[in-house]
């Protein structure tokens, strides 16, 4: 089971419509994917499901033990799953103060999941709190969205720096599997700049012994769509709300550099209630 955090700690950058989507997206091409919502403000829920687990148990309750996968995840469509998050997700940060091995609650739970899932993708709040420590030392791969800012290429070389902490600390297995450029406006200069940028400073980190030495600028930026920022208001993903749109075709290709090699899709064999 392939395991992906997307994560970036600047809000506003695409990060729940790309791990949303993607999701969808890698669902489309005949794998079992597995969208697991670690935000208390719950988007990607409200993005997927909204009213359909408003009455059910949340990662809050599983994390906190209260509660099963069985009871947390839901089915969206044929290969599309979700465990939803909750406002109540937020409390676990004082929750867990003092707990030993706090950070490795998540990846506890996700061992559960190995048979079930061909990808688990882990929507993160936008903060480097204990909720997105979790996520990070439970997965093997991050991607991070980023819109065309030169403020973004900061915030990507402050979040790299923490992420190799994190490797360092908690998660030896832990690499950034690419950066993905969204609302990216391929008419303007600076979004061009700050591409270039972008592939620069990836290409100057090869060889090193870094989490994101084998990281790569992912093909093809997400475009700026408004039917991408439409679709969560309808409670659907862009390849139900616009199939035919721009968001769904980038989308598209953007999960195909994500399936694995030499594996077939749909290979994971999901006997359990939670995954039918």
């Amino acid at each position: 089971m392939r395991k992906i955090a997307i994560l970036n700690q600047k809000g506003g950058v695409g990060k729940t419509t790309t791990a949303v989507n993607l999701s969808a997206a890698l669902a489309n091409q005949g794998r079992r994917v597995c969208l697991v919502d670690m935000d208390p403000q719950a988007h990607a829920t409200l993005h997927t499901a909204g009213e359909i687990v408003a009455e059910r148990p949340s990662m809050y309750d599983l994390l906190a033990g209260r509660a099963e996968w069985d009871d947390v995840v839901v089915r969206l469509s044929e290969q599309l799953w979700l465990a939803g998050s909750h406002i109540d997700l937020a409390a676990l940060e004082v929750e867990l103060a003092g707990v030993p091995e706090r950070e490795a609650m998540l990846r506890c739970r996700l061992v559960e999941l190995a048979d079930r899932f061909d990808e688990v993708i882990v929507d993160c709040p936008p903060s480097l709190g204990i909720l997105s420590l979790n996520a990070l030392a439970a997965v093997d791969e991050v991607v991070v969205p980023l819109q065309p800012h030169f403020l973004a290429l900061h915030g990507l070389s402050q979040l790299l720096q923490t992420i190799e902490q994190i490797a360092d600390w908690v998660n030896p297995q832990l690499r950034i599997a690419g950066v993905v450029l969204c609302m990216y406006d391929q008419n303007t200069r600076l979004a061009a700049e700050v591409r270039s940028e972008i592939q620069r400073f990836l290409a100057a980190g090869r060889g090193r012994a870094t989490p994101w030495a084998e990281a790569r600028l992912l093909e093809p930026p997400v475009r700026r769509n408004i039917r991408l920022a439409e679709a969560p208001s309808f409670g659907q993903t862009i390849f139900e709300y616009a199939p035919h749109s721009h968001g769904a075709e980038d989308y598209s290709r953007l999960a195909a550099e994500f399936l694995l090699p030499n594996e077939p899709a749909g290979a994971a064999e999901m006997a359990h209630p939670a995954a039918r």
